[in-house]
Formats: structure tokens, sequence, C-alpha cells
């Protein structure tokens, strides 16, 4: 005859895994990370800016050197269901300076932003994961 030890314990574990809090923990993850994007994203534009007469605008294949902040300042997220999160650049020249035209050269600051963040995102949401799965505690 088998005996199975910890039966229990494994069944509220499941039950945690699949409930309404596991749902919680990981969305709140989630939009910590896409907030993460966003401000890695507007550092990477604001870094060394200078306005005015004496702004001088970016290389290209670097991130855009802020000028009004517009670009900067339209960068925003939003928690789009239980388990997603937008981070989006909405000042109309977004798409322009992100891919570059055929007049000029791409200067991405969110594809940089994302490569950048993703480890740290992935990092919070498997502590969110195991938080609930061990009942509460890291």
């Amino acid at each position: 005859m088998v005996k199975i030890t910890g039966g229990k314990a494994h069944k509220a574990r499941l039950k945690r895994i699949r409930g309404p809090e596991m749902v919680r923990e990981v969305g709140k993850a989630i939009y910590v990370a896409s907030d993460l994007l966003k401000v890695e994203a507007q550092i990477s534009i604001t870094t060394g800016a200078v306005s005015g007469k004496n702004h001088v605008p970016s290389a290209p294949g670097e991130p855009p050197n802020a000028d009004t902040h517009n670009l900067s300042d339209k960068i925003e997220n939003a928690k789009t269901g239980p388990l997603t999160a937008e981070t989006s650049s909405n000042a109309e020249y977004s798409a322009d300076l992100e891919f570059g035209t055929s007049k000029m050269a791409e200067r991405p600051y969110m594809r940089p932003a994302a490569q950048k963040t993703r480890p740290k995102a992935q990092k919070l949401v498997a502590a969110a994961v195991k938080k609930v799965a061990n009942g509460g505690t890291l």
C-alpha cells in the first residue's frame, strides 16, 4: 500500500496557484514591470538633454535628445486586463523616432528600454508566483 504524505499541502498550493490571488499578484507585478519600462524609456530620452538654443539632436541609433520633453511626457502605461499592461509612447512623432523614416535614421528608445527591463520584469513575475504558491511568503 502506498502512503502519500503532504497531500493536503499540495492540494492547497494547487488551489492557490489557480485562484484569484495569483491573478492579482501577477497582475500587480506585470503593471510594475510596465512602469519600469516607462521610466527607463523616459530616462534614456532625458539623460543629458539640453533645451533651447543649446539643444543638440541625438546621433542616429542613439535615443532622442529631449528638447521640449513632449516625447518623454507622452510615454504612458496602463493596465489593460487582469494580467496585461501596456506601455506606449503617444507623441505624434514617436514612431518616426523609434523606427526612422526614409529621411531620418532611427533613434530607438522603447526597444532598448524593453530589453534592459525584461530581466527585472521576469524576476518580478516569478517572485509573485512564488509568493502565492508558498502561501504569501517569499
